[in-house]
């Protein structure tokens, strides 16, 4: 049996993930984001990364520069030939057949290698973007979430997979024994089917999810083939996978159908002096206003401004319109380390909650291998602190030292992104 190895996602996010990152000197600055994602993408390729993910908000959060993630990744497809492509989606402010279209679109675009990522929208601002006083409730999200889950699955396995004949002589392009309308009533959505795309090499794009509430869990563990999750800690990474893969278990699905791989935020050095400068030229173009606002996204949505920053984080309520799972992680921070709101907001600056590691290739390949060999992690979504020189330095040190452990691929194995991942072929069903 081959070695178990590491499943790697390169998580591209605008500028880079460090809130500070517009302001690095080497940070490019977004005149022409086709050629730097285009170069991104290419160099993550090269690493044999499973796939680049893109997130997404329909309303603007920290920074001007994100671009629509499908209209990029389809972009993305024709200069790539197996790295993954994964794009978000919100269920709060979408339709499921738009949804269904656009990722069996670029599946069948890509041959195979497209992925979902199924979001609730954390972020308050979206609702007065869609004609509404306040947004979606937490509870009410996730029940949406699951029956657009399902409306989407369900138009996704409108085809079976050999309905496809293109029989020339015989006249028949389809098998319509074959093709089945969906016929979907609801209590959030009335959706007819069929979906005019058919399936892709891979089945149907792979679902992705990051929510860590108990909704969320529960969601993720009963739907989802990746999930991506934020821990700061091994402790906390090994109690949330254990806790995850047990769900998966009782939904009656095997472990090694989901794929749990923690976001790590890395700042990469020949040696560790080198690292530490890095990091701290960073933190120190961190403004206050950014690390405020970040902060109080990230903690629930709320403003922060009208506390005194060098003062401990007020007691807050539980958010409704935001990450309760991150809420939790961010005040459980606070208050065990008795930070401050400068303090704070300094500490999530670059990796906002997730594993953050400063180090030489060799440190930063060390924790993550003690990760993965110890119940945490089944891979990670790197996070680069800027782009584009963030990643490179990832993908130049590290993949090397990985690859060296056997802990990374040298070459892609399969030619879809389910099959990269080492999930089964989703056969048909209704």
């Amino acid at each position: 049996m081959s070695q178990r190895q590491l499943k790697l996602g390169a998580f591209l996010l605008h500028n880079g993930h460090h809130v500070a990152a517009w302001r690095h000197p080497q940070a490019d600055a977004g005149s022409n984001p086709l050629k730097l994602y285009k170069e991104l993408a290419q160099t993550a390729e090269r690493a044999c990364f499973d796939a680049i993910f893109f997130a997404d908000s329909v309303a603007l959060t920290s920074g001007v520069g994100g671009l629509e993630p499908l209209t990029l990744l389809s972009a993305l497809a024709a200069v790539t030939e197996h790295i993954g492509l994964i794009g978000t989606a919100t269920t709060t402010y979408n339709e499921p057949y738009h949804v269904a279209r656009k990722f069996a679109s670029l599946d069948r675009l890509s041959g195979g290698r497209a992925g979902w990522n199924l979001v609730t929208s954390d972020n308050a601002s979206e609702a007065a973007n869609f004609g509404r006083q306040e947004h979606v409730a937490h509870s009410d999200r996730y029940a949406r979430a699951r029956e657009f889950h399902e409306v989407v699955r369900g138009l996704w396995n409108s085809w079976e997979d050999d309905a496809i004949l293109n029989d020339k002589e015989g006249g028949r392009q389809f098998n319509p024994e074959k093709l089945h309308p969906l016929h979907h009533r609801g209590e959030h959505f009335s959706v007819a089917g069929p979906l005019n795309v058919s399936r892709s090499p891979q089945g149907h794009p792979i679902v992705v999810q990051a929510g860590g509430s108990e909704a969320g869990k529960n969601l993720a563990a009963e739907t989802a083939d990746v999930v991506f999750t934020a821990h700061p800690t091994l402790a906390s990474a090994q109690q949330f996978y254990a806790d995850l893969k047990q769900r998966v278990r009782h939904a009656g699905r095997s472990e090694e159908s989901l794929k749990i791989m923690p976001g790590l935020f890395p700042i990469v050095g020949k040696t560790q002096a080198e690292a530490e400068e890095k990091w701290n030229v960073l933190q120190a173009l961190v403004l206050p206003k950014d690390g405020l606002a970040l902060l109080g996204r990230m903690i629930g949505n709320f403003d922060l401004s009208g506390y005194p920053i060098d003062e401990p984080l007020p007691e807050l309520p539980l958010t409704n319109s935001g990450q309760q799972s991150r809420q939790k992680l961010l005040t459980s921070l606070a208050q065990g380390e008795n930070l401050t709101i400068r303090e704070l907001y300094l500490r999530i600056a670059g990796g906002r909650g997730h594993f953050t590691l400063v180090g030489t290739p060799e440190y930063i390949a060390d924790h993550m291998q003690e990760w993965f060999e110890n119940g945490a992690a089944d891979g990670f979504n790197i996070m680069p602190p800027y782009l584009s020189q963030g990643f490179t330095d990832f993908a130049e040190l590290v993949i090397p030292e990985l690859q060296r452990r056997g802990l990374v691929r040298t070459r892609y194995e399969g030619s879809t992104l389910r099959e990269n991942l080492g999930l089964s072929f989703p056969t048909y069903q209704r």
